[in-house]
C-alpha cells in the first residue's frame, strides 16, 4: 500500500534507497522503529517510519549543516498542503503539532505532487 502512495510522488521528489536510508538517518533511528518510505526533493530528505515522520533539511552550500525535524504521528493535528499557482510557482506544506502555536511550513518547488505527499501524510496519521 505504501509503495503504491509513494509512486505517486512526482516531479523532483525521488525515492531514497536503502542505502541513502541507512547514510542519513541510521543514527536517528531508535530500537524497534522501521523506514517505510523515504524520498528526496532536491537536497532535503523525509523519512516515513512506523512512529513518526523525519524531516532532514540540508542547508548551506556545502551540505554540511543539518537540521532533522521529528514529528510523532500522534501529535499531528492538522496538515494542510497547497498547490503551485500560475504566478507562485512554490508548493507549501504545513504541519500543525500540537503544543506549537505555529506550523512547520515546507515550501516545495513547482513539480512536487503535493496531493500525493498529503495521501502519505494522511495514510499515517489516520492509522495511529
Amino acid at each position: 500500500m505504501i509503495k503504491n502512495i509513494f509512486s505517486h510522488i512526482a516531479g523532483n521528489a525521488t525515492e531514497l534507497s536503502e542505502e541513502e536510508i541507512n547514510e542519513n538517518f541510521r543514527h536517528t533511528l531508535f530500537e524497534g522503529e522501521e523506514p517505510h518510505a523515504a524520498f528526496k526533493i532536491y537536497r532535503d530528505k523525509w523519512l516515513f517510519t512506523n512512529k513518526r515522520l523525519i524531516m532532514l533539511d540540508v542547508q548551506g552550500v556545502t551540505g554540511s549543516k543539518k537540521e532533522y525535524h521529528t514529528v510523532p504521528y500522534k501529535s499531528i493535528y492538522h496538515f494542510s498542503v497547497e498547490t503551485a499557482g500560475t504566478f507562485d510557482l512554490d508548493c507549501e506544506l504545513k504541519i500543525w503539532v500540537a503544543g506549537a502555536p505555529d506550523p512547520i511550513k515546507k515550501d516545495l518547488k513547482k513539480g512536487v505532487d503535493v496531493i500525493g505527499l498529503q495521501k502519505i501524510l494522511a495514510y499515517y496519521i489516520c492509522n495511529k
